[in-house]
């Protein structure tokens, strides 16, 4: 049962993801996100990346006040919260914006169709008329832009 509240949180988190990135950081807090996208950043951090510790405050209480009940159901939502997150972290800041310069040469087509599904999020520059806000689904669309590329 443990670990399908992880397993289900972790992919409630991909639905969860596209509202935020939609509705809050190219919404209301648009002014925190908006160095990601016009990179106006001097130095190697962002405005951008408070949202680490925005969205880490409610994986750590839930962790915390699950521990303090016997590891109730709350602790496993927040793992699989932080689950998430590292993905992201790994597959955002590492893979796709090669932070730390990793899997530059993969050839391996779903994490290409990642890169290119950010791409296309990426050629946005404003608050408005963005595409493609999820994070681990990919719509089909950007495989076969890949497909498309390669021949």
């Amino acid at each position: 049962m443990n670990f399908s509240i992880v397993l289900l949180t972790f992919i409630l988190m991909e639905g969860a993801t596209w509202i935020i990135h939609k509705y809050v950081m190219h919404g209301f807090l648009w002014a925190l996100h908006r160095d990601h996208h016009d990179h106006t950043n001097k130095g190697p951090l962002e405005k951008n990346d408070y949202f680490f510790v925005i969205f880490a405050l409610p994986a750590i209480a839930l962790l915390y006040w699950g521990s303090l009940n016997n590891f109730d159901f709350r602790f496993y939502v927040g793992l699989g919260i932080t689950l998430y997150g590292i993905a992201y972290f790994w597959v955002h800041d590492i893979f796709i914006h090669q932070r730390i310069k990793a899997l530059q040469k993969t050839q391996n087509p779903y994490f290409l169709a990642i890169r290119r599904a950010h791409k296309q999020h990426h050629k946005h520059t404003g608050k408005h008329d963005g595409e493609c806000f999820g994070f681990l689904w990919v719509p089909l669309k950007y495989f076969r832009m890949y497909f498309n590329a390669k021949q």
